[in-house]
């Protein structure tokens, strides 16, 4: 069972993944990506899976079979488990819980060789649904506090297939990065009684000097402070602090601006590995007015080195002012 342990120094939370354990020769410098032969994403392995919680199909095929264009599965080797009782206890200074959670894969196309930036505005909206529905049904399970979906691209950004897909981990805890973004948020709301990403977006459109894309209901900009360089985050233009309560016609226009950022980094950075989170309210905190969701989508382009695991600053080269306008003049 994998267990959740509490740093008492720094209050943050490592999982302790009993299911992924390696011993010390077990671990690769480099792991390369399979990117050949057997594939258990693929349509004609669904057996060789865990059953899907999720498939969007064409047709009426049956579960676990081929004919699918969508399909969620729980991780074959998962990070927490759904199964068992949430219990807490010390260890003397130390404080940890079971492994209770929930951690899933979307498989974003049939297609082994497809992008996210490849895929069709249409499919890309249909992975968008997937990421909805399933915060929606692991809602209901009052175990869980927060739902965070991410994806690996690329092999120096955590990828370990190469078929299209993203992962969702559901935890009994916030992670202690969105904590900072919550607590950030409601001391400014506290203070001035207004959103501070609804202000960030205001000033985004005065000033336009970080806008990567822009359209009805999103914008995408490089952030003021970024961690990595090109480092782009988008957001709803309309408040709402959780995701899954979007309409048909924000999950259309996000599927849009989304796609467009990315192939604009593809183009612009000769298709660079990248990881993207979506954060959002904990599940328990209904409608927030002081916290915004939005998704943060962060090229590979530099090393976490030293200084920033030691410091917790992160050195960015690349003012977001440049990385916007990099990005926005891209012929597509």
């Amino acid at each position: 069972m994998p267990e959740l342990r509490k740093d008492p120094i720094i209050g943050r939370w490592v999982i302790i993944s009993t299911e992924r354990g390696k011993r010390p020769s077990e671990f690769d410098l480099i792991q390369p990506l399979a990117k050949t032969g057997f594939c258990p994403f693929c349509p004609g392995n669904e057996t060789k899976t865990p059953a899907e919680v999720l498939a969007y199909r064409k047709n009426a095929s049956g579960p676990n079979t081929t004919g699918w264009h969508i399909r969620v599965i729980p991780n074959k080797y998962p990070a927490l488990k759904v199964e068992g009782e949430l219990t807490r206890e010390g260890d003397g200074v130390y404080d940890k819980m079971n492994g209770v959670g929930a951690h899933e894969v979307i498989i974003e196309s049939p297609d082994h060789k497809d992008t996210l930036a490849a895929i069709s505005p249409r499919q890309f909206e249909e992975v968008l649904w997937a990421y909805r529905d399933r915060i929606i049904d692991l809602k209901k399970d009052i175990r869980l506090r927060y739902i965070l979906i991410f994806k690996n691209h690329g092999e120096t950004a955590g990828a370990t297939l190469e078929h299209p897909h993203s992962q969702l981990i559901a935890l009994p805890i916030i992670p202690k990065r969105v904590a900072e973004e919550l607590d950030g948020s409601l001391e400014y709301y506290n203070f001035k009684e207004r959103c501070i990403f609804c202000d960030i977006i205001r000033q985004e459109i005065m000033q336009g000097v970080r806008i990567v894309a822009e359209n009805r209901d999103f914008i995408a900009v490089c952030p003021y402070a970024p961690k990595l360089p090109f480092e782009t985050w988008v957001l709803p233009k309309a408040h709402e602090a959780n995701f899954e309560n979007c309409q048909k016609h924000h999950y259309e226009n996000l599927a849009l601006i989304f796609s467009e950022v990315l192939k604009r980094m593809d183009k612009a950075l000769n298709y660079p590995p990248y990881n993207f989170i979506l954060h959002a309210a904990p599940v328990r905190d209904g409608a927030t007015q002081y916290y915004h969701w939005h998704f943060e989508i962060m090229p590979k382009l530099t090393k976490v080195a030293g200084f920033e695991w030691g410091s917790g600053f992160y050195i960015n080269p690349t003012p977001p002012e440049e990385a916007a306008k990099f990005l926005r003049e891209v012929k597509l």
